[in-house]
């Protein structure tokens, strides 16, 4: 049996697990990340291997990085939140754990893990979303994980939608995950519990009556007690989601969309506007099959057990 580490890599935690190849996980850790020290990170990223090995007859580690990943998958190009620019991951790495290494961006390796062993059930033509901060994705065409010629494809999160719309971290206006994204959900619900607080009393007694302190999770379960205003906030944004699925399926034409990350905790509350938003403003609605809207099965465990998979795919 072909045992690989995978090793998904955030913002704020560095997951870690030994996978097997029915994608079962053996082994897990959890640390945080030490997003400011470059060399901090690494180091650590080497401890959780060394650690994990113990016991285990390990044959490739893989890495999912939050950022941009050049095409020949050795080096994180930029990563907004940690402290890599132009760093040689696949170099530094294979030196400290002298194993074979494989770096991937880490929303396509959630998405591998969701073909291979998830929600994707092996649809060859599947896009899996992740929706939290902002918006992750990763494209499977022709059974084939698609990066792009420099290796930064899938990025629709950074679709302009709406012209001089909201200041996105990217540096442009309007881009979809302003509108379609956690931090878009719980900017419209402070927005609604300032302005129509009588709809949003269950909402505000979870943030203690002050809307500035509303979050996300306070927001699915305000949602999912019937709340009126935190269910038109995720009517919202499962709309803007539909919006994009469909400018998606012009450009694809996938068979499966798989919704993952924090906001598709709330399942139907968020899917069902996005299907019937999908389904209203697909090109050449009426004439076309519609793909699968779905929710993703493997949840935080996704991006450890794709970068494991694809580590063990190495040549």
């Amino acid at each position: 049996m072909s045992l690989a580490i995978g090793i998904d890599i955030g913002g704020t935690k560095v997951a870690a697990g030994v996978v097997d190849e029915a994608g079962r996980l053996l082994a897990t850790t959890r640390v945080p990340t030490p997003s400011r020290d470059a060399a901090a990170l690494m180091a650590l990223v080497a401890e959780v291997v060394t650690e994990l090995r113990t016991g285990y007859d390990v044959a490739a580690v893989g890495v999912g990085a939050a950022g941009w990943v050049d095409a020949a998958r050795t080096t994180v190009l930029f990563a907004p939140n940690l402290a890599w620019r132009n760093t040689p991951l696949h170099a530094d790495l294979s030196r400290l754990v002298d194993l074979p290494v494989d770096v991937e961006n880490d929303a396509n390796a959630a998405a591998w893990g969701e073909y291979r062993f998830g929600a994707g059930e092996q649809e060859p033509d599947t896009v899996v979303l992740t929706i939290g901060t902002g918006i992750g994705a990763g494209f499977i065409i022709d059974g084939r994980l698609r990066r792009g010629r420099f290796g930064i494809g899938g990025e629709p999160g950074h679709l302009r939608v709406v012209p001089g719309g909201r200041l996105c971290g990217c540096g442009n206006l309007g881009c979809l995950e302003q509108y379609c994204s956690g931090t878009a959900l719980v900017r419209a619900a402070r927005e609604v519990a300032r302005a129509r607080p009588a709809d949003a009393v269950r909402l505000l007694e979870l943030a203690g009556g002050n809307p500035e302190a509303i979050d996300g999770p306070m927001v699915t379960a305000a949602a999912q007690e019937g709340d009126h205003a935190a269910v038109d906030c995720f009517q919202e944004v499962g709309r803007w989601l539909g919006q994009g699925l469909a400018d998606l399926a012009a450009i694809l034409d996938p068979g499966r969309f798989v919704i993952g990350g924090g906001v598709a905790g709330a399942g139907e509350l968020l899917l069902r506007p996005a299907r019937d938003t999908y389904a209203s403003v697909v090109s050449g609605r009426g004439y076309r099959p519609l793909a699968d809207v779905v929710l993703a099965r493997l949840g935080a465990d996704a991006g450890m057990i794709g970068a494991a998979d694809l580590a063990r795919e190495l040549p």
